[in-house]
């Protein structure tokens, strides 16, 4: 009975490797951080319905955020491999905190908002003004007050996160705000005559407002090239089906195709051809050179380093 038992014991083996030579290969376990916008969630939305990251060999945990440097803390923390940011959060690699692997999207949904009777930026003056640190909304709001000649010393700047932003501007506890699209049509059921005081676009001479993926800095770059590939597969089929991509993501992040298509609206999606064009010409040098510029100014880094300490584009080209 015992040499039975060791023959089946070795045969099962035997079968278990031939399975493995057959083609089986175990996948790679990572974590992948998002927000639950068009921009954040439009190539996690593709990826998984097109079955990308299986195509790669990778077995994604997506995980829901409200902002960038929250993700950033938990690449910190060991707890997430890859995520998302918007260009706001865009110091925290810059800073060394994190790589950028991949840019997504020019961003044109962030507003500095005012409540009704409030129809310029000079009124903001000793107004109470909600933003959320360290991200877009507060990137924004900087450049408006420098736009009208002010500082945050002269308004009574008030940090919330997005959703303390939507409730606080919904029961007027706040007169102000540095936020984004979608949520301020969230803001605008309640509040539909809110003011528009500034937007993206009209800094679009001195800035570009790129979003961006990263990666947490001791991820195996032999991994990254393949979240990389996913990214950019992604990306292409984006592209070329834009209506399939709003339906997928209404499915994701269970909104309507309306709102989605709205939110869709307020950026310029890139893909892989044009993002290597980008890179190889230095366009997207000269975007992460102006940014790094802006957070100097705005207090978020001490010096501006050169992109390629952080913006890995020849691993995305490649």
């Amino acid at each position: 009975m015992r040499r039975r038992a060791l023959f089946s014991a070795a045969l099962l083996a035997g079968l278990a490797a031939c399975g493995k030579d057959a083609g089986e290969k175990s996948s790679e376990k990572v974590t992948f951080g998002y927000i639950a916008d068009f921009n954040g969630a439009s190539l996690l939305a593709v990826a998984n319905d097109q079955k990308l990251w299986a195509k790669q060999g990778l077995e994604v945990s997506a995980k829901v955020f409200t902002n960038g440097p929250l993700q950033v803390t938990a690449m910190q923390a060991g707890d997430l491999d890859y995520g998302y940011i918007g260009p706001g959060a865009a110091w925290l690699p810059a800073s060394g905190k994190a790589k950028i692997i991949s840019l997504n999207s020019l961003g044109n949904a962030d507003r500095v908002i005012g409540q009704a009777g409030i129809t310029d930026l000079s009124q903001l003056k000793g107004k109470k003004v909600g933003v959320p640190e360290g991200t877009s909304g507060d990137m924004i709001l900087t450049l408006a007050l420098k736009k009208a000649g002010l500082t945050n010393a002269d308004i009574k700047r008030t940090p919330m996160d997005a959703a303390t932003i939507v409730t606080a501007f919904g029961a007027g506890q706040i007169d102000a705000a540095g936020f984004w699209y979608p949520a301020i049509a969230t803001i605008k059921t309640k509040k539909p005559d809110l003011v528009e005081l500034a937007k993206d676009s009209d800094f679009a001479d001195t800035m570009a407002f790129p979003t961006a993926f990263i990666s947490r800095n001791e991820v195996a770059a032999d991994r990254t090239t393949k979240v990389v590939q996913v990214l950019r597969e992604a990306m292409d089929y984006r592209a070329a089906h834009p209506d399939e991509t709003v339906k997928l993501v209404a499915a994701l992040n269970k909104q309507s195709e309306d709102a989605v298509r709205a939110d869709a609206a307020n950026s310029q999606m890139l893909d892989s051809k044009t993002l290597d064009g980008y890179t190889a010409d230095g366009t997207i040098t000269k975007w992460l050179t102006a940014m790094g510029e802006y957070f100097v100014g705005a207090g978020k880094l001490t010096a501006n380093p050169d992109p390629s300490t952080y913006y890995t584009g020849e691993g995305f080209k490649k």
